[in-house]
């Protein structure tokens, strides 16, 4: 490019810098290359409003009642929830916290982060309020009842059944039978099954004849 060509292209670029229009002063705004330098507002620092705290890594026996008893002497818990498996209710070993003031939530997250408590490292962290999930504290005072799987399975087998019932559940078992012997022969394992006994006539107590 000549020397012409490039004094014709600065001139250019100058004549459009000045048609365009000048910002006003509260706008951001970054000038060009050479352009008047103009001050970003300043920004005051919002005041930090998260009231929510994760805390992962809890230790058993640290519970609902001991973690409220616990965290309660920093200041007012307004909401305390232990995530759990909704079959068995079993702790899941985190859960979250709300208290009323967020000063007091930002303290117990700097003194509760990485401390020991029954051999368990706690993991506090504060949660921003836009990343608190609107269905967070849904049901967060539900005591779980753990499923008695025991009485469930209890009540199946000792359960009335027809004939025609029964006659199924044989067939189930003869075929689950036949497929464990397959595999035995298939692994190359000389062994020789029990024959299963009772498979004809059901017990008694067990059958509901219908009328």
């Amino acid at each position: 490019m000549g020397t012409k060509a490039k004094k014709a292209m600065k001139k250019n670029l100058e004549k459009a810098v000045a048609n365009t229009k000048t910002p006003s002063d509260g706008a951001e705004f970054l000038p060009l290359e050479g352009g008047p330098a103009r001050k970003l507002p300043e920004q005051t620092p919002r005041e930090d409003s998260a009231k929510v705290l994760y805390v992962g890594r809890i230790p058993h026996g640290f519970y609902e009642d001991e973690m409220r008893g616990y965290f309660g002497q920093f200041g007012t818990i307004k909401r305390l929830r232990i995530a759990r498996n909704k079959k068995t209710g079993r702790t899941k070993h985190y859960g979250f916290i709300e208290f009323e003031s967020p000063e007091v939530a930002k303290i117990v997250a700097e003194t509760m982060h990485n401390y020991l408590l029954f051999e368990h490292l706690l993991q506090v962290h504060l949660i921003p309020p836009e990343h608190v999930h609107p269905r967070l504290w849904r049901g967060f005072n539900y005591r779980y009842k753990p499923v008695d799987t025991v009485q469930i399975e209890r009540e199946k087998l000792d359960k009335e059944r027809t004939l025609e019932e029964h006659n199924k559940l044989v067939e189930k078992i003869m075929k689950r039978d036949k497929k464990r012997r397959k595999r035995i022969e298939a692994a190359g394992i000389d062994y020789e099954c029990p024959e299963i006994v009772g498979n004809v006539q059901p017990a008694p107590k067990k059958i509901k004849f219908e009328d």
